[in-house]
């Protein structure tokens, strides 16, 4: 009788690009299911937005003027809401039950960002986290990192 191996998914994401890997076991290495890349979080701030908050003038009788909020950082909004389209499609992937666990590999803003924005339903499938960058490395290179999750 065989035994089923648990069905991993890795995602490898940081601001900008992002990868799901699939793991079925030793001796299956990792499959590539979906990527995607958010050009907006490489774009020059003064293209995403204006970075300077509005000003006005105080009601007191000194009639100082000041800025009304502070200022915007673009490029963190735009990291933040490439990691909530990652954790989107994660999260359909998870209700449809394709994965039986899954290993979050990004930058530590970024995964607090997808911690974020997990459902609740994913966050019980998550059997691991590493806080670093590793979506330069594929294949092999990139399952040396995850030893700890995948057996290659």
């Amino acid at each position: 009788m065989t035994t089923r191996h648990p069905k991993t998914w890795l995602l490898v994401c940081d601001g900008a690009r992002g990868r799901i890997y699939a793991h079925e076991g030793a001796g299956s290495g990792l499959s590539v299911v979906s990527s995607a890349e958010h050009p907006e979080s490489h774009t020059r701030t003064r293209d995403l937005g204006s970075d300077r908050p509005g000003r006005s003038f105080d009601s007191t009788a000194t009639g100082g003027r000041h800025a009304m909020a502070p200022r915007a950082d673009w490029h963190d909004f735009e990291k933040t809401r490439f990691a909530g389209e990652m954790a989107a499609v994660i999260d359909k992937a998870a209700a449809d039950k394709s994965f039986d666990r899954l290993v979050v590999v990004a930058p530590p803003r970024v995964l607090g960002d997808l911690r974020q924005a997990f459902a609740a339903q994913t966050k019980a499938l998550v059997a691991g986290e590493l806080d670093k960058d590793l979506t330069q490395f594929e294949g092999a290179e990139l399952a040396a990192h995850l030893g700890e999750w995948i057996r290659p």
